[in-house]
Protein backbone atom coordinates (compact mmCIF):
# COMPACT_ATOMS: atom_id res chain seq x y z
CA UNK A 1 0.00 0.00 0.00
CA UNK A 2 1.33 3.42 -0.95
CA UNK A 3 0.99 6.70 0.94
CA UNK A 4 0.66 9.97 -0.96
CA UNK A 5 2.77 12.82 0.31
CA UNK A 6 0.76 15.94 1.21
CA UNK A 7 2.06 19.53 1.45
CA UNK A 8 2.99 20.56 5.00
CA UNK A 9 4.23 24.05 4.20
CA UNK A 10 4.05 26.46 1.27
CA UNK A 11 6.41 29.43 0.87
CA UNK A 12 6.47 32.17 -1.76
CA UNK A 13 9.75 33.04 -3.44
CA UNK A 14 11.14 36.53 -2.94
CA UNK A 15 13.13 38.48 -5.52
CA UNK A 16 16.68 39.69 -5.06
CA UNK A 17 19.80 40.66 -7.00
CA UNK A 18 22.65 38.19 -7.40
CA UNK A 19 26.00 37.96 -9.18
CA UNK A 20 26.66 40.90 -11.45
CA UNK A 21 23.16 42.28 -10.96
CA UNK A 22 20.67 39.71 -12.30
CA UNK A 23 17.32 39.17 -10.59
CA UNK A 24 16.39 35.79 -9.13
CA UNK A 25 13.28 34.35 -7.54
CA UNK A 26 14.42 32.54 -4.40
CA UNK A 27 12.11 30.32 -2.32
CA UNK A 28 15.04 28.85 -0.32
CA UNK A 29 16.57 30.33 1.75
CA UNK A 30 13.91 32.80 2.78
CA UNK A 31 12.66 34.31 6.02
CA UNK A 32 12.03 31.52 8.50
CA UNK A 33 13.41 28.82 6.19
CA UNK A 34 17.21 28.59 6.11
CA UNK A 35 17.31 25.40 4.04
CA UNK A 36 15.41 22.19 3.30
CA UNK A 37 17.94 19.45 4.02
CA UNK A 38 19.83 18.59 1.82
CA UNK A 39 18.92 21.60 -0.38
CA UNK A 40 20.63 24.84 0.56
CA UNK A 41 19.39 27.22 -2.14
CA UNK A 42 17.03 27.35 -5.10
CA UNK A 43 17.38 30.31 -7.47
CA UNK A 44 15.21 30.83 -10.53
CA UNK A 45 17.06 33.16 -12.89
CA UNK A 46 14.59 35.11 -15.00
CA UNK A 47 12.85 34.70 -17.29
CA UNK A 48 14.24 38.02 -18.44
CA UNK A 49 14.68 39.51 -21.91
CA UNK A 50 17.95 41.41 -22.24
CA UNK A 51 18.55 44.11 -24.81
CA UNK A 52 21.94 44.10 -26.58
CA UNK A 53 24.72 44.88 -24.13
CA UNK A 54 22.57 44.41 -20.99
CA UNK A 55 23.08 40.73 -20.06
CA UNK A 56 24.89 40.06 -16.77
CA UNK A 57 26.10 36.97 -14.96
CA UNK A 58 28.18 35.74 -12.02
CA UNK A 59 31.90 36.50 -12.45
CA UNK A 60 34.70 34.64 -10.62
CA UNK A 61 33.59 33.39 -7.19
CA UNK A 62 34.62 30.49 -4.91
CA UNK A 63 32.66 27.48 -3.61
CA UNK A 64 33.47 24.90 -0.95
CA UNK A 65 31.54 22.16 0.84
CA UNK A 66 28.57 21.54 -1.48
CA UNK A 67 27.40 21.03 -5.07
CA UNK A 68 25.95 23.52 -7.55
CA UNK A 69 23.51 22.51 -10.27
CA UNK A 70 22.95 24.89 -13.19
CA UNK A 71 19.93 24.05 -15.36
CA UNK A 72 19.41 26.30 -18.38
CA UNK A 73 15.95 26.68 -19.92
CA UNK A 74 16.62 29.63 -22.25
CA UNK A 75 19.76 31.51 -23.23
CA UNK A 76 23.46 30.67 -23.26
CA UNK A 77 25.84 30.67 -20.31
CA UNK A 78 29.61 30.52 -20.56
CA UNK A 79 31.22 28.71 -17.63
CA UNK A 80 34.84 28.43 -16.53
CA UNK A 81 36.46 27.15 -13.36
CA UNK A 82 39.84 26.80 -11.68
CA UNK A 83 39.96 23.07 -12.46
CA UNK A 84 40.18 23.84 -16.19
CA UNK A 85 36.58 23.10 -17.19
CA UNK A 86 34.99 25.52 -19.64
CA UNK A 87 32.26 25.62 -22.23
CA UNK A 88 28.87 27.07 -23.11
CA UNK A 89 25.57 25.79 -21.72
CA UNK A 90 22.48 26.21 -23.88
CA UNK A 91 18.77 25.56 -23.51
CA UNK A 92 18.11 22.27 -21.73
CA UNK A 93 21.74 21.69 -20.70
CA UNK A 94 22.80 20.79 -17.16
CA UNK A 95 26.03 21.45 -15.29
CA UNK A 96 26.44 19.47 -12.04
CA UNK A 97 29.51 20.73 -10.23
CA UNK A 98 30.78 19.15 -7.03
CA UNK A 99 32.79 21.97 -5.48
CA UNK A 100 33.70 19.85 -2.41
CA UNK A 101 37.22 20.89 -1.26
CA UNK A 102 37.02 24.07 -3.28
CA UNK A 103 36.87 25.63 -6.70
CA UNK A 104 36.65 29.07 -8.27
CA UNK A 105 33.83 29.35 -10.76
CA UNK A 106 32.42 31.82 -13.29
CA UNK A 107 29.08 31.82 -15.16
CA UNK A 108 28.52 34.60 -17.65
CA UNK A 109 26.26 35.20 -20.66
CA UNK A 110 27.80 34.03 -23.92
CA UNK A 111 29.43 36.65 -26.11
CA UNK A 112 26.57 36.26 -28.62
CA UNK A 113 23.97 36.89 -25.93
CA UNK A 114 25.86 39.93 -24.64
CA UNK A 115 26.15 41.29 -28.16
CA UNK A 116 22.66 40.53 -29.48
CA UNK A 117 20.56 40.26 -26.32
CA UNK A 118 17.91 37.61 -25.76
CA UNK A 119 15.97 35.66 -23.16
CA UNK A 120 17.62 34.08 -20.12
CA UNK A 121 15.82 31.60 -17.87
CA UNK A 122 17.19 28.86 -15.70
CA UNK A 123 17.95 27.56 -12.23
CA UNK A 124 20.87 27.25 -9.91
CA UNK A 125 20.42 24.84 -7.01
CA UNK A 126 22.83 24.19 -4.16
CA UNK A 127 22.93 20.71 -2.62
CA UNK A 128 24.76 20.14 0.64
CA UNK A 129 27.44 17.48 1.10
CA UNK A 130 27.96 15.43 4.27
CA UNK A 131 31.06 16.15 6.35
CA UNK A 132 32.83 13.07 4.97
CA UNK A 133 32.64 14.51 1.43
CA UNK A 134 33.08 18.25 2.02
CA UNK A 135 36.84 18.14 1.42
CA UNK A 136 36.80 15.49 -1.28
CA UNK A 137 38.17 16.13 -4.75
CA UNK A 138 36.03 18.45 -6.90
CA UNK A 139 34.35 16.92 -9.92
CA UNK A 140 32.27 18.12 -12.79
CA UNK A 141 29.49 16.71 -14.97
CA UNK A 142 28.03 18.50 -17.99
CA UNK A 143 25.10 16.91 -19.82
CA UNK A 144 23.69 18.42 -23.02
CA UNK A 145 19.94 18.64 -23.49
CA UNK A 146 19.89 15.75 -25.97
CA UNK A 147 21.23 13.36 -23.32
CA UNK A 148 18.74 14.25 -20.58
CA UNK A 149 16.26 11.33 -20.40
CA UNK A 150 12.60 12.19 -20.94
CA UNK A 151 9.35 10.30 -20.50
CA UNK A 152 5.60 10.80 -20.82
CA UNK A 153 2.67 9.46 -18.87
CA UNK A 154 0.49 6.85 -20.58
CA UNK A 155 -2.10 9.50 -21.50
CA UNK A 156 0.58 11.89 -22.78
CA UNK A 157 -0.55 14.73 -20.51
CA UNK A 158 2.50 14.73 -18.23
CA UNK A 159 6.09 14.97 -19.44
CA UNK A 160 9.24 14.79 -17.33
CA UNK A 161 12.93 15.48 -17.89
CA UNK A 162 14.94 13.38 -15.44
CA UNK A 163 18.10 15.18 -14.37
CA UNK A 164 18.72 13.03 -11.29
CA UNK A 165 16.93 9.91 -10.10
CA UNK A 166 14.19 8.29 -12.20
CA UNK A 167 10.57 8.79 -13.20
CA UNK A 168 8.09 7.11 -15.56
CA UNK A 169 10.73 4.52 -16.44
CA UNK A 170 13.42 7.06 -17.40
CA UNK A 171 16.67 7.00 -15.41
CA UNK A 172 19.11 9.92 -15.18
CA UNK A 173 22.59 9.75 -16.67
CA UNK A 174 24.05 12.03 -13.99
CA UNK A 175 25.75 10.26 -11.10
CA UNK A 176 25.15 11.77 -7.66
CA UNK A 177 27.36 11.35 -4.58
CA UNK A 178 24.32 11.36 -2.29
CA UNK A 179 20.73 10.28 -3.05
CA UNK A 180 19.19 13.20 -4.99
CA UNK A 181 16.14 13.47 -7.26
CA UNK A 182 15.82 16.35 -9.75
CA UNK A 183 12.88 16.28 -12.17
CA UNK A 184 11.44 18.95 -14.48
CA UNK A 185 7.71 18.29 -15.02
CA UNK A 186 5.40 19.80 -17.61
CA UNK A 187 1.69 19.16 -17.00
CA UNK A 188 -0.91 19.67 -19.71
CA UNK A 189 -4.54 20.53 -18.78
CA UNK A 190 -6.14 17.47 -17.22
CA UNK A 191 -2.83 15.85 -16.23
CA UNK A 192 -2.92 13.63 -13.15
CA UNK A 193 0.27 11.68 -12.50
CA UNK A 194 1.74 9.83 -9.53
CA UNK A 195 5.45 9.11 -9.18
CA UNK A 196 7.23 7.13 -6.45
CA UNK A 197 9.85 8.77 -4.22
CA UNK A 198 11.63 6.75 -1.54
CA UNK A 199 10.17 7.24 1.93
CA UNK A 200 13.53 8.35 3.39
CA UNK A 201 13.72 11.36 1.02
CA UNK A 202 12.70 14.92 1.83
CA UNK A 203 10.57 16.16 -1.10
CA UNK A 204 9.95 19.71 -2.29
CA UNK A 205 8.06 21.02 -5.31
CA UNK A 206 8.72 24.44 -6.87
CA UNK A 207 6.14 25.71 -9.37
CA UNK A 208 7.43 28.10 -12.03
CA UNK A 209 4.47 28.18 -14.39
CA UNK A 210 0.73 27.86 -13.90
CA UNK A 211 -0.54 26.10 -10.79
CA UNK A 212 -0.31 22.54 -9.46
CA UNK A 213 -2.71 20.57 -7.26
CA UNK A 214 -0.55 18.51 -4.90
CA UNK A 215 -1.45 15.31 -3.11
CA UNK A 216 -4.79 13.59 -2.75
CA UNK A 217 -6.04 16.74 -1.03
CA UNK A 218 -5.31 18.73 -4.22
CA UNK A 219 -3.75 21.67 -2.37
CA UNK A 220 -2.98 24.37 -4.90
CA UNK A 221 0.57 25.64 -5.33
CA UNK A 222 0.96 28.58 -7.70
CA UNK A 223 3.71 30.04 -9.85
CA UNK A 224 6.61 31.18 -7.66
CA UNK A 225 5.64 29.02 -4.69
CA UNK A 226 7.46 26.09 -3.11
CA UNK A 227 5.77 23.26 -1.24
CA UNK A 228 7.47 21.04 1.34
CA UNK A 229 5.84 17.62 1.32
CA UNK A 230 5.27 15.34 4.27
CA UNK A 231 5.79 11.63 4.79
CA UNK A 232 4.87 9.07 2.15
CA UNK A 233 6.27 7.17 -0.78
CA UNK A 234 4.47 8.67 -3.81
CA UNK A 235 3.93 12.20 -5.10
CA UNK A 236 0.72 13.07 -6.93
CA UNK A 237 0.79 15.97 -9.39
CA UNK A 238 -2.19 17.51 -11.16
CA UNK A 239 -2.71 20.61 -13.26
CA UNK A 240 -4.75 22.81 -10.89
CA UNK A 241 -6.92 24.39 -13.58
CA UNK A 242 -8.78 22.30 -16.18
CA UNK A 243 -7.88 24.85 -18.85
CA UNK A 244 -4.25 25.52 -17.98
CA UNK A 245 -1.04 23.54 -17.76
CA UNK A 246 1.81 23.87 -15.28
CA UNK A 247 5.58 23.60 -14.97
CA UNK A 248 7.44 22.51 -11.83
CA UNK A 249 10.64 21.14 -10.39
CA UNK A 250 10.37 18.10 -8.14
CA UNK A 251 13.43 17.85 -5.89
CA UNK A 252 14.16 15.20 -3.28
CA UNK A 253 17.08 13.98 -1.24
CA UNK A 254 17.98 12.07 1.88
CA UNK A 255 18.45 14.61 4.71
CA UNK A 256 22.05 14.77 5.92
CA UNK A 257 21.12 15.81 9.44
CA UNK A 258 24.38 17.63 10.19
CA UNK A 259 25.03 21.14 11.42
CA UNK A 260 25.12 23.71 8.62
CA UNK A 261 27.42 26.71 8.97
CA UNK A 262 27.35 28.96 5.91
CA UNK A 263 29.27 32.06 4.99
CA UNK A 264 28.41 33.16 1.46
CA UNK A 265 29.76 30.54 -0.96
CA UNK A 266 31.24 28.34 1.78
CA UNK A 267 29.08 25.72 3.53
CA UNK A 268 30.74 23.69 6.26
CA UNK A 269 29.95 22.14 9.67
CA UNK A 270 31.86 24.48 12.00
CA UNK A 271 32.91 28.12 12.21
CA UNK A 272 36.55 27.04 12.24
CA UNK A 273 36.08 25.28 8.89
CA UNK A 274 34.56 28.45 7.45
CA UNK A 275 37.56 30.51 8.61
CA UNK A 276 39.88 27.94 7.01
CA UNK A 277 37.92 28.13 3.74
CA UNK A 278 38.30 31.93 3.71
CA UNK A 279 42.03 31.67 4.40
CA UNK A 280 42.45 29.03 1.69
CA UNK A 281 40.62 31.20 -0.83
CA UNK A 282 42.57 34.34 0.07
CA UNK A 283 45.87 32.46 -0.18
CA UNK A 284 45.03 31.05 -3.60
CA UNK A 285 44.68 27.42 -2.50
CA UNK A 286 41.32 27.13 -4.30
CA UNK A 287 43.08 28.05 -7.53
CA UNK A 288 42.19 30.64 -10.11
CA UNK A 289 40.60 30.62 -13.54
CA UNK A 290 43.25 30.67 -16.25
CA UNK A 291 41.96 32.55 -19.27
CA UNK A 292 43.22 31.35 -22.63
CA UNK A 293 41.41 31.53 -25.98
CA UNK A 294 37.80 32.75 -26.05
CA UNK A 295 35.18 30.05 -25.61
CA UNK A 296 32.27 32.41 -25.93
CA UNK A 297 30.32 32.32 -29.15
Amino acid sequence: MTTTREPTRIVTAHRQLEGGGFVVRRPVPTRGLAHVDPFLMIDEMGPVDYAPGEAVGAPDHPHRGFETISYILDGEVEHEDSAGHRGVLGAGDVQWMTAAAGIVHSEMPSRRLQREGGRVHGFQIWVNLPARLKLSRPRYQEVPAARIPQARSADGLAQVRVIAGEALGARAVIDTLTPVVFQDWRLEPGADVTTPIAADHQVIVYVFGGAVALGDGAREVRDGQLAILGAGDVVRLRAASPGDGARLLLLAGVPIGERVVQHGPFVMNTEQEILQAIRDYQSGRLGEITRTADVRQ
